[in-house]
């Protein structure tokens, strides 16, 4: 019966006494223990408890223990939980532990429990056996087993106890259950029992290995036997085993070498500043670097198109730290530095993150950094990019400029970022730090010490803070090794950041200067998530560690760089106490501070617990071997250190504090032994009582290995060490990230096998991905089981928290994606899904690294005489323990390989590529609780020898095994290939050297080769291992190869070095298949970090038996008696030969260099392939004719039937010299045949593209495969042959609906072109047009075929080349979006009819996230809207080099560069071009003799040429080279104002053509249009060189950059790339055919040379080549519009469609432009512009070719713009009148032509206008030159007055109308303004009613007039201005008439400016008050006061009277009253 039992024992650390009681569930049922009554600290519980169980017990389950306070009245309370996953138990069957509780709030407490657990399945298979010896096959339920998860090992892995058949051919079945896949255990090396075992009583649990081997032979029928293994890389570093982990490969730091980058930054424009009537100029700031545009006076939308560009030669890390500053400034001059407008701010690395590291034609941002209440400040249009050596930037063709003016959809930021970003604030808190090393020399402390009497810390630290360009400090705390800071530093920033990383460096202050003590980045990215359940950046507070150089105090240190974080440390410094928090500002509120200064202020302490619980861990280490000791530091006696932390280090760990609070947990030291005691938990007091650490081995000295290394003698006995130390308890960070490191790791590894898979195309890559893809799937699941235990105990920061719930969401949807993607991988996907599956592998890595340290890592430090040598650091979560496999580091408790390299600089270069020291190492790291099973990994059979004392609880000092095997081993060394070069030949004589054990031995040194076949033996006798032998056969140690190129005198310098896995045989094991003998199998060899060859050997160890070395397999003795006593390597192992012919076609020689100094007069080329060859003839004089007499010669050679076995082919160029003396010059090793093995057509082949022999008449040696090799948009369509003709319908294309083209050339500002064409309607139609215009004014509809020009095909070839590529993404996305709705479909299983609905919708949602671009392009109602123009005859425009486009034109005759001199040290890539001598042209073809007899029977053919049949002569031939510039776009900037003057330079041969007077002024985008006529006599001038210099006034010119161009390969192509075939024949026009011969010519030549039957032109437009039909119209007009009858287009449209020609068709080069890339020697591998330019090549002996094309450039037109103002209306009023207050203003209105600012006009003043009407009646006159087809101003003007001459501006053609107020005596104040592009403006408003601000924020929408179409416009446009709140306010109207005339009509109907003769105006009709204020104050007074007042004054006086009526009444009342009453 199965049960789970668990015995409780004791729980301890309790607090207070009482009664306790536990509670125990398993499964949800709780058992109860009884009562512990009244215990104290102690409580013995010593119950067991049983649960009976049904089913299996599962690795995910779970046990929790809970222990209560027990009270009889009141509830129980709870003391604490413990809970814990049963994998263990599971696994093994037992487990006992101790460990801590969890209280309510998930806080670690100190009481613990004790606990055992057993489980017992009913078959007792858990646990029973030793650590699982069985390999168990579970039930195949799905009648196969599916290789799905195979390894490429091989014979390289092994099973426990048993062995894999080598006839499975490199895979290992894996084998897979339905619903869950449980790993092969050969894999694991460890068996996992299937849960179906108990249940299937017919197969014996345990396998034999016989068994096996017949399993492995049955499933291996399945697959395609495949000879040889590729184990490569994989062979060693998969983790067979599972007490072996896998060596490290590559052995240098890459990182803190410096490196070229070149950011080059393009400001386009800005718009919208804040501001009114500014002169902007833009500051671009890189790192310290700042560099100005030009000013430009008062506008607000300015336009620059300035390029900048900035070098650096500096680290990746602090190149892609340096902060991009963009600013604007506003009136900055050399007295003033202006104001600040606004800054947009973004690190280099998001810049190089982006794709094709740049930012395109995007808008930034500017804001405020003094005042961040203010909101957006204004947008600046810029191009940035980031050029790394070797990244090649993509230009994307410019798209039109109204696609861009979308600010909202184009801005500068990457993906997913939101627009608007808000202010937040960073706070970085700094706690404290520990740990800190000395920084002052103990000399000065004495001296110190003397004086003041007391003892000082030597160090006065303080911490540095710096983020996006800011930098912030805390105060200094002098003289202390544990500084308490408690301060918070503040950054003001935008959110979320554009700058990646916070930089926090502790700095020691000193009076002469602060040097870093340690440094460490945080990586925003890491602490935050973007998504929608993410969070806010968040750390801590975490204790970080500070690695870097080591820490004895010198004055100079070399490894300061590693304290800056430049490169690996070297050394624990320090570790540093911080948190990270941002919160996010509401810039509304009012007591925000403005400012984005950082702020210091203090924070308040926070409590010790809160970063963990302290704990005692334990680090054990055993040192099992140590060889390859360097023989520098040989002679002494050598020891090694290990250190964690500062513990464990005795020379310069501990810098004692001399404060007297001396703080428990701080670093002890050794000595004070008295203190660890105290220190250490109690209870543990007794039995560690004297456990000290020791972390250093004995001193010894080394032996003697070989000439090179030294080896220790560690052989019984093995020394140990171990480390006490205490650190916050977090290991579960460290869980978490191994949990995910390791399915990284297996999904990596499966992926480098699908890799290898497709590289030496074996069959089933898919299975593999798939099976990666499974265990990924299962990996997560397993993970989010497994962190869902964590979710409640999760870490103590909010940092872990929501790392964990974002983890488990990222693994949780990558597991669901890898599922859907394991459903889709097929045969035809498997690259992509590939791609995507590399994808998952950098998510899991990104989220494997953990940002919060904890443990510090650990270093391994080979010590001699106290002097630190050599390092190796490892990871603390490589070796931590955890009871849960996953969670338990790679190399814990394992034995692993340990380099050990030169720290810092000192392992750069070749020092770094040398292996100091070579460790066997077996590490184990965990809690001192759990210690008890640290030596559980070790090999079996030793004793553990403890120090002296007594004490049983002390770990082992030493290990003594008292078993050892003796093995000989066998390696079979055959050949090794692409080897570096050593000498400076350009070759080595390499030799191998392999290592294993303490033992060496060496094969024969071959001289000059980079392709040595040694075919060698090596036996190495009596190898002694210790340990069990089972063990061993598992686990045999790696050996080591090492490869040398042998001098004469000197050292053997180092080439590369690889790892590999020996086959073993135990004694009792039979030599036989399927594992012996064992394949040759490939390594890759490195050399430092870059791949330095490939080595192809087998390795065998065989168990020396009882009965000595007679048992072993016999050896053949040489047979080889030249070689002498050298073993080759034996039948069995060696492949099987067959007889092959290569045939040599030797061409030329080209470009050979001088060798010492002397020319190559009579150079011979040497072929030799395995130890066979032949000579060509002697080129007699290399300079009159550098071509060979004789063309073909072969020779026959023996060489493996496996293709991937072929040993390369080596070319070797000699000059021979008098007295036969023969010097090399250079060398080429062909690595792979493949290319050229030959196979015959296959007859049945129906598809004649496949079938292809002869192409164009020379055999080719492609796998007869007629197409190009070249990109997929040439690959020739193939169609199935019937019987009889194929006709191809070739009628003249229907005219192309084209976009209105638009066309943006990627040059001069972006020049925008627009193309005519030809309307589509007849002509009746345009007549009718013409009547209804009123007028009279005729609109120009018809582009006369005379204005259109070889621009004018330029510029529509170059938009067709955009709408293509725009087409191509469309199509890649809509695939895209259907694949997605496939894995909809599939995880939903949708119905397919829903699949319509769904598409569609998704399809709707895809369009509205294009970008605006995409609608305007792809709408459909835009073309609707306007006509389908007529089409301009094109040419294709490639953007990229013509070569690239069609396989180097090496389609018959190949180009072998020829080397010599060293290889570069990698790292610094310099690139093998500087070792190039010379190249040898000509070409190889293989094949096995015989061959058949049809090829020798054909007509004509000749048998000295061999398989190269009819291919050309190669004597001499004169030819005519024709050269066309274009132009160049994005030059190098050369002077110092950021700009240059190119001028075209061309070189071929001999000849030189500088075009030197005709540079072009301060330009980066010059437009030569230019041709150049060159002849030149193939073969001798056959490099044609074109560059771009910079013209310089005084000293030499420079060069910006140049292309080289083989012209030859080019002239004889059978892509006929001479001349290239246009689309169109035409006789005259723009179009006119370039080539002496007509296309009729031509297609008689090709058919001719090609043998095929053809032309035939038959009646009706018809033409016959081959079986073939073409069609195609047959009349052509001549230059006076006759027509008459011709061949010539028929026979083109045979020539555009050559490529389905049978047999010999491929695509001919058409007319083209190509864009080839411009470099400069000193600056190689990275672009410095690009050159647009095409070639023609005419032979002399042809009929001469007509003139050439005309491509200069077009010249403006002149044109005037007349502008009249008539009136103004709604004005806004600004000034208040000083006697009324009234409110008027005296408009005048301000216009200009952009870029004319300089040439502005103003009206007159209509002064007083109450109303914000005004008449003015005036005109402005603007001349100006336009290109019409860009759409640009041209204007000339010099820059300033020191330039020498004028440069010319092309700006687009922007009229600015502003209105403003006149003021006297103060500036005049800016109302508003419109600026209107003359090609595209909104048509006028009929009157100013209807004029509103709609007319400009909807410009988009509202159709748009061109003044260039129209000639005369008028209406009312309406005047804006921005308000406080960047609101775009009304602030009046102009009536406005625009009439645009040419020059010639200016001049014969001329007006005057303003209202003057000639044709003047009439005066305007102002009211009176606008008469000059100062002549008539009463006058206006009057005016104002009656105008305004009328009725008030009426009404007053009418008051006045009548109160003076009453008044006068009253005052004569009494009187009259009197009067009347005494009657007077």
């Amino acid at each position: 019966m199965m049960s789970l039992v668990v015995h409780l024992k004791t729980a301890a650390h309790l607090r207070g006494k009482g009664d306790r009681i536990a509670k125990v569930t398993f499964r949800g049922l709780p058992l109860y223990s009884r009562i512990a009554e009244n215990c104290g600290e102690v409580a013995h519980f010593n119950e067991t408890f049983r649960w009976p169980i049904a089913s299996r017990l599962d690795q995910n389950e779970m046990l929790e223990v809970q222990v209560y306070n027990y009270s009889k009245v009141f509830t129980n309370r709870l003391v604490g939980t413990f809970c814990m996953v049963l994998q263990k138990v599971a696994e093994e069957g037992h487990l006992e532990l101790t460990d801590t509780l969890i209280d309510d709030n998930n806080m670690s407490i100190k009481t613990s429990v004790t606990i055992d657990i057993r489980y017992q399945p009913m078959d007792g298979t858990g646990g029973m056996w030793s650590d699982g010896e069985f390999l168990d096959v579970p039930d195949d339920r799905d009648g196969m087993f599916a290789f799905e998860t195979d390894s490429l090992l091989s014979g390289q892995s092994h099973g426990s106890g048993t062995s894999p058949g080598r006839s499975l051919q490199g895979s290992i079945p894996t084998f897979r259950k339905a619903g869950r896949g449980v790993f092969s255990a050969m894999k694991l090396g460890k068996t996992k029992c299937s849960k179906d075992d108990h249940k299937r009583g017919d197969e014996p649990a345990v396998l034999e290995m016989e068994d096996l081997d017949k399993k492995a032979m049955r499933l291996a029928g399945m697959l395609e036997p495949d000879t040889i293994s590729l184990a490569s890389v994989t062979a060693v570093t998969t983790n067979v085993s599972n007490k072996r982990s896998k060596p490290d490969i590559k052995m240098e730091p890459s990182s803190g070498r410096p490196v070229d980058y070149q950011i080059s930054i393009t400001v386009i424009e800005a718009r919208q500043l804040i501001g009114l009537n500014m002169d902007p100029v833009v500051c671009v700031e890189v790192g310290d670097d700042k560099k100005y545009t030009s000013m430009k006076e008062s506008t607000n939308c300015p336009y620059y198109n300035e390029y900048f560009v900035f070098d650096f030669h500096v680290p990746p890390d602090v190149m892609f730290d340096k902060i991009i500053k963009l600013s604007v400034i506003h009136s900055k001059n050399l007295l003033r530095s202006g104001t600040l407008v606004g800054t947009f701010k973004m690190d280099v690395g998001t810049v190089y993150s982006q794709p094709e590291h740049q930012f395109y034609h995007k808008w930034a941002v500017l804001s405020d950094p003094d005042d961040i209440t203010a909101g957006c400040k204004g947008y600046v249009k810029c191009d940035i990019a980031v050029v790394g050596k070797g990244d090649n930037i993509k230009t994307p063709h410019k798209a039109n400029e109204t696609d861009e003016d979308d600010i909202e959809g184009n801005l500068l930021l990457p993906e997913g970022i939101p627009a608007e970003r808000q202010w937040a604030r960073f706070y970085v808190k700094i706690h404290r730090a520990e740990g800190l090393p000395k920084m002052n020399t103990s000399i000065m402390a004495n001296v110190k010490k003397a004086f003041i009497g007391e003892n000082r810390d030597l160090v006065d630290p303080y911490v540095q803070v710096q983020f996006s360009g800011q930098k912030g400090k805390t105060s200094v705390q002098k003289s202390s090794y544990e500084p308490i800071w408690n301060e918070q530093v503040i950054f003001t920033e935008l959110f979320p950041p554009l700058c990646k990383r916070i930089k926090v460096q502790i700095r020691d202050s000193d009076k002469v200067n602060d040097v870093a003590i340690g440094t460490h980045f945080v990586d925003l990215r890491k602490i935050s998530n973007d998504g929608d359940k993410g969070f806010l950046p968040t750390l801590g507070p975490a204790w970080v560690n500070m690695y870097g150089s080591t820490r004895q105090y010198t004055l100079m240190d070399e490894h300061q760089d590693l304290n800056d974080g430049l490169g690996e440390g070297v050394s624990f410094r320090a570790r540093l106490l911080i948190s990270v928090a941002v919160e996010i500002l509401d810039t509304t509120s009012p007591e925000i501070i403005c400012s984005t200064d950082v702020q210091v202020e203090p924070v308040s302490n926070i409590s010790e617990s809160a970063t963990g619980k302290m704990e005692e861990f334990f680090l054990f280490g055993s040192f099992l071997e140590a060889t390859m000791i360097d023989r520098k530091i040989g002679d002494k006696p050598i020891s090694f250190e290990i250190t964690i932390g500062n513990y464990g280090n005795h020379i310069d760990g501990v810098s004692k504090s001399s404060s007297v609070k001396k703080k428990k947990k701080e670093d002890e030291n050794q000595e004070e032994e008295n203190e660890l005691i105290q220190n250490s938990s109690e209870d543990e007091a007794d039995e560690d009582a004297d456990l000290t650490s020791v972390s250093s081995t004995p001193p010894m000295k080394p032996f003697i290995t070989d000439r090179n290394y030294f080896h220790l003698p560690y052989f019984e006995k093995k020394p140990c060490v171990y480390i006490k130390s205490w650190w916050q308890d977090q290991r579960r960070r460290l869980y978490n990230s191994n949990m995910m490191d390791k399915i990284a790791d297996k999904l990596e590894e499966g992926l480098n096998d699908v890799q290898e898979i497709i590289k030496t195309e074996k069959a089933f890559p898919e299975r593999r991905l798939r099976g990666a893809l499974e265990e990924l799937t299962i990996g997560c699941s397993r993970y989010v089981t497994l962190a869902n235990k964590d979710v409640n105990l999760a870490g103590r920061t909010k940092l872990d928290r929501e790392r964990l719930k974002s983890c488990m969401r990222e693994m949780d949807s990558m597991g669901q994606q890898a599922k859907q993607i394991r459903t889709q991988v097929k045969k035809n996907t498997v690259k992509e899904k590939l791609k995507l599956a590399q994808n998952f592998l950098q998510r899991l890595r990104f989220l494997a690294d953990e940002p919060q340290h904890s443990i510090p890592d650990v270093f391994i430090w080979m010590m001699s005489n106290n002097k630190r040598i050599a390092y190796a650091r490892i990871p603390s979560k490589d070796i931590l323990f955890s009871v849960v496999d996953e969670e338990t580091g790679k190399d814990c408790g394992k034995v692993k390989a340990v380099f050990l390299k030169l720290p810092g600089k000192k392992g750069f270069g070749p020092a770094g590529w040398t292996v100091q020291a070579k460790l066997e190492l077996y590490l184990w790291l965990g809690l001192n609780k759990s210690r008890k099973d640290f030596l559980n990994g070790l090999p079996n059979g030793f004793e553990e020898i403890r120090a002296t004392k007594t004490g049983h609880g002390l770990p082992p000092v030493t290990l003594v095994y008292d078993m050892k095997q003796v093995f000989q081993l066998r390696a079979h060394m055959y050949q090794a290939r692409s080897l570096f070069a050593a000498d400076s030949s350009g070759l080595s004589d390499p030799f191998a050297r392999v290592f294993f054990s303490s033992q060496s031995q060496v094969t024969e040194v071959l001289n000059e080769t980079l392709c040595p076949t040694w075919d060698q033996l090596l036996v190495f006798d009596d190898v002694e291992l210790f340990g069990e032998a089972t063990e061993l056969r598992d686990d045999p140690p790696i050996i080591v190869v090492e490869f040398y190129d042998q001098d004469t005198v000197g050292k053997a310098e180092f080439i590369g070095r690889t790892f590999a896995k020996p086959t073993i045989k135990m004694c009792d094991e039979p030599y036989g298949p399927p594992r012996f003998p064992p394949q040759l199998e490939y390594y890759q060899i490195y050399r430092g970090n870059s791949i330095a060859g490939e080595l192809l050997a087998a390795f065998e160890l065989l168990q020396v038996g009882p009965g000595g070395r007679a048992d072993l397999p016999p050896l053949e003795g040489p047979t080889d008696s030249e070689r002498g006593p050298i073993l080759p390597v034996p039948l069995g192992i060696r492949p099987v030969l067959s007889r092959y012919r290569i045939e040599v076609l030797f061409w030329g020689l080209r470009d050979l260099k001088r060798i010492n100094l002397a020319q190559v007069d009579r150079p011979r080329v040497d072929i030799e392939c395995a130890g066979r060859g032949v000579q060509s003839v002697l080129i007699q004089n290399y300079k009159k004719n550098p071509n060979f007499s004789t063309l073909v010669k072969w020779f026959e050679v023996d060489l493996p039937e496996n293709e991937l076995l072929h040993p390369p082919l080596n070319i070797r160029v000699v000059d021979c010299r008098a007295f036969g003396r023969y010097i090399l010059v250079g060398s080429h090793a062909v690595s792979t045949l493949r290319h050229f093995i030959y196979s015959p057509p296959d007859k049945s082949c129906n598809n004649w593209a496949s079938a292809a022999k002869l192409m164009n008449g020379y055999m080719v040696l492609t796998n007869g495969c007629s197409q190009a090799r070249s990109s997929p948009s040439f690959s020739s369509r193939t169609f199935s042959r019937p019987a009889g003709d194929i006709s191809v319908n070739l009628e003249a294309e229907p005219p192309i609906r084209k976009m209105d083209t638009v066309v943006k050339l990627d040059a001069m500002s972006d020049a925008v072109v627009k193309v005519d064409m030809n309307e589509d309607e007849s002509d009746k139609e345009k007549k009718k047009k013409k009547k209804k215009k009123k007028g009279g004014v005729e609109e120009e509809e018809e582009t006369d075929e005379r204005v259109l020009d070889w621009w004018s095909k330029y510029f529509a070839s170059i938009e067709t080349l955009k709408e293509n590529l725009r087409s191509q993404e469309a199509a890649q996305a809509e695939a895209e979006e259907r694949e997605d709705l496939e894995i909809a479909a599939e995880a939903a299983e949708i119905r397919p009819d829903d699949l319509h609905l769904k598409g569609s919708k998704m399809r709707e949602r895809f369009k509205e996230k294009k970008s605006s671009k995409q609608k305007r392009s792809h709408a459909a109602d835009s073309s609707e809207k306007r006509p389908p123009k007529a089409r301009v005859d094109e040419l294709v425009v490639y953007n990229k080099e013509l070569e690239s486009e069609y396989g180097n034109f090496e389609d018959w005759l190949h180009t072998f560069n020829l080397y010599r001199g060293k290889a570069g040290d990698d790292d610094e890539h310099a690139l093998d071009d500087d070792r190039i001598v010379g190249r040898f042209k000509g070409s190889l073809c293989m094949y096995k003799v015989p061959l058949s007899q049809e090829i020798t029977r054909e007509t004509g053919y000749d048998p000295n040429m061999g398989m190269f049949q009819s291919i050309p002569h190669n004597d001499p031939i004169h030819v005519l080279v024709r050269v066309y510039v274009v132009r160049a776009t994005d030059l190098h900037p050369a002077d110092i104002n950021g700009k240059a003057d190119p001028y075209i330079a061309i070189k071929l041969g001999k000849s030189e053509i500088k075009d030197k007077e005709n540079y072009i002024s301060k330009q980066l985008n010059p437009v030569f249009g230019k041709s150049f006529d060159i002849e030149a006599t193939f073969p001798m001038e056959s490099m044609l060189t074109v560059s771009v210099y910079d013209w310089d006034l005084v000293g030499t010119d420079d060069l910006i950059g140049e292309t080289k161009i083989d012209l030859e390969n080019r002239f004889y192509s059978k892509f006929r790339a001479t001349c290239g075939i246009a689309s169109n024949y035409s006789m005259h026009g723009y179009n006119i055919w370039r080539d002496p011969m007509k296309p009729s010519q031509i297609l008689a030549k090709l058919c001719k040379e090609g043998k095929i039957d053809g032309p035939h032109y038959g009646p009706g437009g018809k033409v016959k080549v081959a079986n073939r039909i073409f069609t195609g119209p047959t009349e052509i007009e001549d230059e006076n519009g006759l027509k008459k009858q011709t061949e010539e287009h028929l026979a083109l449209s045979v020539l555009n469609h050559w490529e389905e020609i049978p047999r010999v068709g491929c695509k001919l080069v058409p007319e083209h432009v190509e864009t080839r890339p411009l470099l400069n020697p000193d600056k190689p591998g990275i672009e410095q512009g690009r050159l647009e330019m095409w070639v023609d090549m005419f032979p002399m002996d042809m009929p001469a070719p007509g003139p050439a094309i005309d491509t200069s450039p077009r010249k403006p037109k002149r044109y005037e713009l007349r502008v009249i103002i008539w009136n103004t209306d709604e004005v806004i009023l600004e000034d208040d009148d000083y006697f009324t207050g009234e409110k008027s203003s005296d408009i005048f209105v301000r216009g200009w032509l952009k870029g004319q600012q300089e040439d502005k006009q103003d009206t007159d003043v209509h002064y007083h206008s109450l109303t914000g009407e005004g008449n003015f009646n005036w005109r402005f006159v603007f001349p100006f030159d336009y290109l019409v087809a860009e759409e640009k101003i041209v204007i000339s003007k010099k820059e300033s007055m020191f330039s020498w001459d004028e440069t010319e501006y092309k700006i687009p053609a922007r009229l600015t109308m502003q209105v403003w107020d006149a003021d006297h005596f103060s500036a005049d104040d800016f109302l508003g303004a419109i600026e209107l592009d003359l090609n595209r403006f909104p048509r006028g408003a009929k009157t100013a009613k209807q004029c509103n601000l709609d007319m400009i924020r909807n410009e988009q929408e509202l159709p748009t007039i061109s003044i260039f179409k129209q000639k005369r416009v008028k209406g009312w446009w309406p005047f804006v201005a921005r308000d406080e709140n960047d609101e775009m306010e009304l602030t009046g109207k102009v009536e406005a008439e625009l009439h645009l005339v040419t020059a010639e009509e200016a001049e014969k109907s001329p007006v005057g400016l303003g209202r003057n003769e000639p044709d003047p105006l009439e005066k305007p009709n102002r009211p009176d008050t606008s008469l000059m204020w100062f002549l008539g104050p009463l006058k206006s007074l009057r005016y104002f006061i009656w105008h305004n007042y009328r009725w008030l004054i009426l009404k007053a006086l009418g008051l006045i009277l009548l109160l003076l009526m009453l008044g006068l009444f009253l005052y004569s009342i009494p009187g009259y009253l009197v009067k009347k009453i005494l009657g007077a």
